[in-house]
């Protein structure tokens, strides 16, 4: 077999998307939503998944979307059934609330089980698809119990509870019979979380301190608006810094066989990127919109790389060994995302 890639080369992922060509999708996908009252966003996933994954390259080849509509747009129907019974539920009686409150605390793990499911079977690269072995009691300990736990705890067990959730999804996900494996320690979450608290205490002290002089604030309304401004503009670091920690630290401890990944996203260009397309979302009345979900996509993306331990001509046979049967009964898996 002819060698395409030099063994232990790191592969960049290149993301070939541009705003121009989505917004086409994006604006045609919208009108025909609003048209059809919502029916048509189950097509309208397909075309902007089926997009998105070509457009995406890891090593001369790209990811292929294989999600069927009319399993959308069945999942979605049973999630908004549910939504509309909690909400009406509740108008009806307490009590009424209260048991729709545990149906949908028996149904989300299972439904959220069936997402990844379908999500993961219906991705594939270089002809071979993607999987999900995990199992429905699995599911029901990480989306159920864990969550109760992180309530229990008045959340102090959040970082735990991150850690086992993303580690439950990547070591049952799987490409063809390959396994991916994950290695972050709870620890390692727990301070990604720390640096969130201490910013955040950090600029509660700031914010107390300022409270104290705010009479020689009100004094000078040109320095009042400024302090504000830098208030609310080191509460919005908050959320790059913490994204940018939390996807380095999951994919620069995840792994496919011995291939591993790595993640160098900084904080202030997610910041940057971020805080502009906000901006041009606003001031164009949403028109932007197409334009800023390339430009984070392209990012997030371009941000990961695969760094092989040896071909990985050799790997992708080896990978479909025995996967004649990859996702036998997941065909018929439903995809419960809302998102349009």
């Amino acid at each position: 077999m002819e060698q395409l890639l030099e063994p232990a080369a790191p592969q960049r992922i290149k993301f070939h998307a541009t705003g121009s060509e989505y917004f086409r999708i994006w604006i045609v996908n919208l009108l025909l939503t609003i048209v059809t009252l919502g029916i048509y966003s189950a097509w309208a996933k397909v075309r902007r998944n089926q997009y998105m994954y070509s457009c995406t390259e890891l090593a001369g080849a790209s990811f292929e979307y294989h999600g069927k509509p009319l399993a959308i747009l069945k999942g979605r129907i049973i999630a908004l059934v549910l939504i509309v019974g909690y909400n009406v539920a509740f108008q009806v009686s307490p009590l009424a609330g209260l048991l729709m409150v545990l149906l949908l605390a028996v149904v989300m793990p299972w439904l959220v089980l069936n997402s990844l499911k379908f999500r993961l079977y219906n991705t594939s690269y270089r002809g071979i698809r993607f999987g999900f072995d995990g199992t429905p009691k699995q599911a029901y300990f990480h989306f159920l119990l864990l969550p109760l736990l992180y309530l229990i705890s008045l959340t102090l067990a959040l970082p735990f509870v991150h850690q086992r959730i993303k580690q439950f999804q990547h070591t049952e996900s799987r490409y063809g019979a390959q396994h991916f494996n994950f290695s972050a320690s709870v620890g390692s979450f727990y301070q990604c979380y720390l640096v969130l608290l201490g910013m955040i205490v950090v600029g509660g002290i700031a914010a107390a301190l300022l409270g104290a002089s705010a009479g020689a604030l009100l004094a000078s309304p040109a320095a009042a608006v400024g302090v504000i401004g830098l208030a609310y503009v080191y509460m919005a670091l908050l959320v790059p810094v913490f994204l940018a920690l939390i996807q380095n630290l999951i994919w620069n401890h995840t792994g496919l066989g011995e291939h591993r990944f790595q993640s160098d996203l900084k904080w202030n260009k997610v910041a940057g990127i971020m805080l502009t397309n906000v901006l041009g979302i606003v001031f164009t009345l949403g028109l932007f919109t197409p334009f800023a979900v390339v430009r984070w996509q392209r990012y997030r993306l371009e941000s990961l790389s695969l760094q092989p331990a040896g071909s990985l001509d050799e790997f992708v046979a080896g990978a479909n060994d025995g996967v004649g049967a990859t996702g036998e009964g997941a065909a018929d898996m439903l995809d419960f995302d809302l998102a349009m």
